[in-house]
């Protein structure tokens, strides 16, 4: 998973996909060329050649900044929304027996 602000992508890659390959992908999906791409992977920055980790039983979240002059821009993800609170309709009802049960003969 690759995270940008408010952008997540979800690639699917070979777990001998190096740093370089993953950035090839990023350059189909956003054009923007690997030399202007700089991946940051638990507040590291991995070279090209180094060969992706992460499994489909442990995947990896991996930051994106974008060089557009000289500087790269600073690393900024934006955290997940959580959800709103269920509405009483649909949150399930306690089944442990209510004044509106019928008896059962």
């Amino acid at each position: 998973m690759n995270r940008r602000h408010k952008t997540t992508i979800f690639m699917d890659t070979k777990e001998s996909s190096t740093v370089f390959m993953l950035k090839g992908i990023l350059k189909g999906i956003l054009k923007w060329p690997p030399d202007k791409q700089r991946l940051h992977k638990d507040d590291r920055l991995p070279d090209d050649g180094k060969t992706l980790t992460a499994r489909p039983q442990a995947p990896a979240t991996v930051g994106l900044a974008f060089r557009a002059d000289d500087p790269f821009e600073a690393l900024h993800i934006e955290p997940f929304s959580s959800s709103p609170e269920l509405a009483d309709v649909v949150k399930p009802q306690d089944s442990g027996g209510s004044a509106n049960e019928q008896a059962v003969q």
